[in-house]
């Protein structure tokens, strides 16, 4: 199969069987799919950035949510429940996993909020005060 015949959508397709012919790289091409944990979604709101990942099964404590020069790191370890069980169909992944995202550089990484609650991770950002939106007086001469 050459490059030119996969779809535009087949890039999924592409990297997976890179990884396999290769071996999974050392990184990640920031592409959604069956082999990227967790999904996340980022969207900004009135106040900042968003990021939702999500992560069932997973206790807060085996979560490490990290910031580091303008980063976000979401990394953790999803344990088998039964590790010695033959399956008949295993689709759920477990294992040791990590996701980066670039942050914007208006944010305020000093006071952030991360939230775990029926699986889902909320990680609340707010934006610099210099940042925000503000109405300004217009006066009449």
């Amino acid at each position: 199969m050459t490059l030119m015949s996969y779809p535009v959508g087949g890039l999924l397709r592409l990297q997976e069987e890179l990884d396999r012919f290769f071996g999974k790289p050392p990184f990640d091409l920031g592409l959604a799919g069956p082999n990227v944990f967790p999904n996340l979604n980022v969207f900004t709101d009135q106040d900042g950035l968003v990021v939702q990942a999500e992560v069932p099964g997973i206790k807060p404590e085996e979560l490490h949510v990290h910031v580091e020069n303008g980063r976000l790191t979401i990394s953790g370890e999803r344990k088998a429940a039964h590790a010695d069980t033959s399956f008949h169909r295993r689709e759920r992944r477990y294992g040791r996993f990590s996701r980066t995202i670039q942050l914007p550089r208006d944010l305020d990484t000093e006071k952030v909020q991360a939230d775990l609650r029926n699986g889902l991770l909320t990680i609340r950002f707010p934006k610099h005060a210099a940042a925000k939106p503000r109405q300004i007086e217009v006066k009449a001469a």
